[in-house]
């Protein structure tokens, strides 16, 4: 399976699926119109290891809740990701049973590498 969540909002996942030059073959899903499905998350965690490593604590609500002084834990994370867009770090490609997760340039590289050999 190849796919990758993100938001067609977000400047940054709009310069890195040009940038990777994402492939006719690659499913993409916009997570604010199609939001996530607890399946899909679950699979994602698989994958990663643990739904913080999915979690984005540069969102703004992560701020405005206070949630950095909140002693969160796996179920949390995996809460508030399914609550809210905002807090899936993204873009999340998985390709062919690898997943990458967020914006880092390591990250970019490994994903162009992935799709392009």
């Amino acid at each position: 399976m190849k796919k990758v969540y993100h938001l067609s909002t977000c400047d940054t996942c709009k310069r890195i699926l040009k940038e990777v030059n994402l492939p006719d073959d690659v499913e993409q899903q916009d997570i604010k119109t199609e939001p996530i499905t607890s399946t899909q998350l679950e699979e994602m965690q698989s994958l990663s290891g643990s739904y913080e490593s999915l979690f984005s604590k540069r969102a703004q609500l992560y701020r405005k809740r206070d949630l950095k002084n909140k002693d969160l834990k796996e179920e949390d994370f995996k809460n508030l990701i399914l609550e809210h867009y905002t807090f899936l770090k993204r873009p999340v490609f998985m390709l062919d049973g690898k997943i990458f997760i967020g914006n880092s340039k390591k990250t970019v590289e490994a994903v162009k590498q992935q799709l392009h050999g």
